[in-house]
């Protein structure tokens, strides 16, 4: 947003014109809390929690794009429109008139932007039915769409809003939006339904008689939306949920102690209830490692009764079904080796284990030419080598199936073996059943083994079944009391323990709610003083001969309160009075475009535009030209469009000699409508110096001085309007635009600031505008110049002249679109 928008709080009221936001705005709300946070005299913990709040509690609902414009508009088929029709804008800040007498289809194009933004329309609100449903034309009833080009600050093309209408009832429609290098999504997807409503940039004649006829909850909301806190109010109140969540459990807490201690000293004989007892009366917190423990069921120490006990409940014995799967199985396995024993198997391998150690040997001792058993000589040759080795194979073959016997007597060994573990603990009243169950991993023989195994699990099952079942009871006959008191302590101890660590926590919410809601109110308060003297500075524009004096626009209760209103003070000539009870139709429409247009033109919104119909109706003649001076200065920062069939009005700009862009709407038969430009600042100075050219008998040093300083405006206008284009793309800042034309004091410098964005590129002018429109536009350039000077310019045909500035500007305007 622009400086310029936002004057400081103590500016005087007639430096701030009536177009200016609302004061106390001129540093964005989330940089200003940002730097309050940094320099607050708080804890690191307090401002973390500050951060986070503020953080999580970003405004929703307004959109994420730069400041949005209307490029243009066209209706079909929608109320008064029948063909398509279309009115075609600067997207700017400036002022629009939108002309024709009742019934032209000017409120229908108002009304059709507004419906295609929101999906309705506001003025139909509590309207008949038969009002209401005759909103598609009765001449063009195949199509009904409303399509609206929009300028999106920093895109370098246009949006396409389009809204399309499929049955007969008004609801029947569906909304599109497509941006440049965005692609196309339904309407609803575009974050603008929270910001329509707090920055609301349309208002009809019917909604000014709402603006102050509201409920007051109504009105005050409608305000108080505007000032901004809505992210201030979120943190506030996420900050009061941890507040309560906190402050809540640290009661509950403290509220159960004294009952529960009672029942802790009905239970002193028991050991674990004076542990408890003294666990919570522990100094400073209470002890709740010590509570958890009890709660736990743990003993004070390991070596206690009752850790004896609950180890006794715990003991887990041996599987008996693993058990007598793996006994079963290495009987089996045993079973097998001794079927093989005795076969030819058996025997094969026991000669081809011979074959091996023969052949062994005789590698180890290739020279010895007898046999080491029978002293046979030569017999362990080569061939006998070869031989042996085929030999060895084959027996090999055949002894398969002892070696695989052998395998799983082994394998199943091992795995009844692996059956035996010792245990973390072992009950005093286990040790012998136990520790011969240990002992079955040192048997090696599987016979021996299979039975050790079988025997001491059935032993140690039994023993450690009568075990547990002993202890079990033992213990619920300790417990029997206690177990009734065990869960309520531990559900006590969590809630403790949660508020025990929630406890500074809880102190440093309460100071960062504190934090908050000093400086919401410091804020609420200054926002508020700058919108009251935005609304006084407009009401003092409108109210021109009026004895009623706007005092002062507040409100009162809060966001949250039952009972709130907004409270307008005013006096009459010097005496308090009520507003609504002393001011007649026309002052009231007044009151409520003071109160309107500082809300629509704050600097939070992300519309660009304001769209106002039919303002003037109940306006004295003083009053139009106040609104002429007011309209005026809000275009200076925002795009004004203004729907009347009221001459008035367009006589109040052209009388005060304000800037304003006029079109007229004419409506023919079958309901064909045609929008024409009548005027704007380009071609009213056109048309002044095309009257001045036609003037009889035209003095000299009118038409070397007048005629073209009249010419120099045009150009002028149509560089400031390439400039603003150029810039609104670029994304910039307004405030930076402002300035610069503010600087640009001279043609050439306002010619650079529209080709290059930069007043001080004027050497590179002239090379740039004689690429874009030609060299003949140098010369012209110069002659507009040149007509400041005390020699003037020298001009042969003043009509010839015009036309050619007059399609000069138009080049220069084309120029700034279309680059």
């Amino acid at each position: 947003m622009t400086s310029s928008e936002q004057p400081t709080p103590d500016a005087h009221p007639s430096t701030n014109p009536a177009g200016e936001t609302p004061a106390g705005q001129s540093v964005p709300l989330t940089d200003l809390v940002e730097a309050r946070l940094a320099e607050a005299d708080l804890g690191e913990p307090v401002k973390a929690l500050l951060a986070e709040a503020l953080g999580n509690a970003e405004t929703q609902g307004t959109s994420p794009m730069g400041r949005i414009y209307l490029d243009s508009v066209s209706v079909e088929g929608f109320r008064g429109i029948g063909p398509r029709a279309w009115l075609n804008l600067s997207p700017r800040p400036g002022v629009t008139l939108v002309v024709g007498r009742n019934g032209s289809g000017k409120s229908s194009i108002a009304e059709a932007v507004e419906t295609a933004f929101t999906g309705t329309n506001m003025r139909w609100l509590g309207q008949d039915a038969t009002r209401t449903s005759n909103w598609r034309n009765l001449h063009e009833s195949s199509k009904t769409e409303v399509e609206v080009k929009l300028a999106v600050e920093g895109d370098t093309g246009r949006s396409t809003l389009t809204r399309a209408w499929t049955g007969n009832d008004i609801g029947d429609c569906a909304g599109t939006f497509r941006r440049p290098g965005h692609g196309t999504v339904p309407l609803d997807q575009v974050d603008w339904k929270q910001a329509l409503t707090d920055y609301r940039p349309f208002l009809s004649y019917v909604d000014l008689g709402r603006m102050i006829s509201g409920k007051p909850s109504q009105m005050y909301d409608s305000i108080a939306t505007i000032l901004g806190l809505g992210h201030i109010s979120a943190a506030y109140n996420r900050l009061g949920q941890q507040e309560k969540a906190l402050g809540d459990a640290v009661k509950a807490a403290k509220n159960e102690v004294p009952e529960l201690k009672d029942a802790l000293y009905a239970l002193q004989d028991d050991e674990r209830a004076v542990q408890a007892l003294v666990a919570i009366e522990t100094k400073g917190r209470p002890d709740f490692e010590a509570l958890e423990g009890l709660v736990a069921g743990l003993p004070a120490t390991d070596d206690g009764l009752l850790a004896e006990l609950r180890a006794a409940v715990d003991v887990q014995g041996p599987d008996l079904q693993q058990v007598g799967a793996a006994v079963d199985r290495l009987r089996e396995a045993l079973a097998g080796v001794e079927d093989v024993r005795l076969t030819g198997a058996e025997d094969a391998l026991q000669r081809a284990h011979l074959l091996e150690k023969a052949l062994a040997h005789n590698n180890r001792h290739p020279d010895e030419g007898s046999c080491p058993v029978c002293g046979t000589e030569q017999v362990l040759d080569v061939a006998w080598a070869a031989g042996a080795s085929a030999q060895i194979d084959m027996l090999r073959q055949e002894a398969k199936t002892a070696e695989d016997a052998r395998s799983e007597l082994r394998s199943a060994t091992r795995a009844a073996q692996d059956l035996v573990r010792t245990p973390p603990r072992i009950p005093v009243a286990l040790a012998d059943p136990w520790n011969a169950w240990l002992a079955c991993r040192t048997v090696s023989d599987p016979g021996e083994l299979a039975q050790r195994v079988h025997d001491t699990a059935l032993t140690l099952a039994d023993a450690c079944a009568a075990v547990k079942d002993n202890a079990a009871r033992e213990l619920e006959k300790r417990d029997e009391r206690w177990r009734q008191l065990v869960t309520r302590l531990a559900s006590w101890t969590e809630k403790a323990r949660a508020a025990a660590e929630g406890e500074p926590r809880l102190g440093n919410v309460r100071k960062a709610r504190a934090w908050v809601k000093a400086l919401a109110a410091e804020l609420r308060e200054k926002r508020m003083e700058g919108f009251t003297g935005h609304s006084q500075r407009i009401w003092e524009k409108l109210r021109q001969e009026s004895d009623i004096d706007l005092q002062s626009v507040s409100l009162q209760g809060s966001e949250k309160a039952n009972v709130r209103k907004l409270v307008m003070d005013v006096t009459v000539d010097g005496e308090e009075a009520s507003a609504l009870s002393v001011m007649s139709q026309g002052e009231q429409h007044s009151l409520a475009l003071s109160l309107f247009l500082p809300r629509a033109a704050t600097a939070d919104s992300p519309f660009g535009f304001i769209v106002i119909d039919d303002p003037v109706q109940s306006m004295d003649p003083a009053k139009v030209n106040g609104l002429a001076q007011v309209l005026h200065e809000l275009g200076e920062h925002r795009q004004v469009i203004v729907f009347t069939h009221d001459t008035r009005l367009q006589r109040a700009f052209t009388t005060q000699e304000l800037p304003v862009t006029v079109f007229e709407v004419e409506r023919g038969k079958s309901s064909k409508v045609h929008v024409k430009p009548v005027n704007d600042p380009v071609r009213q100075a056109i048309g002044d110096a095309r009257a001045l050219a036609s003037t009889k008998n035209l003095p000299e040093a009118a038409r070397t001085h007048v005629l073209p300083s009249l010419c120099r405006i045009a150009l002028e206008n149509a560089f400031v309007e390439a400039a603003w284009v150029q810039h609104h793309r670029s994304g910039g800042s307004e405030h930076d635009l402002h300035a610069a034309v503010a600087d640009a004091d001279k043609l050439m410098k306002m010619a650079a600031l529209a080709f290059f964005g930069d007043i001080g590129r004027t050497d590179d002018v002239y090379r740039e505008l004689r690429t874009r429109c030609g060299p003949r536009s140098v010369d012209l350039l110069k002659q507009c110049q040149n007509g400041a000077h005390a020699t003037g310019t020298r001009i042969a045909d003043a009509h010839h002249f015009v036309d050619e500035i007059k399609d000069l500007a138009q080049k220069v305007r084309t120029a700034g679109v279309t680059k």
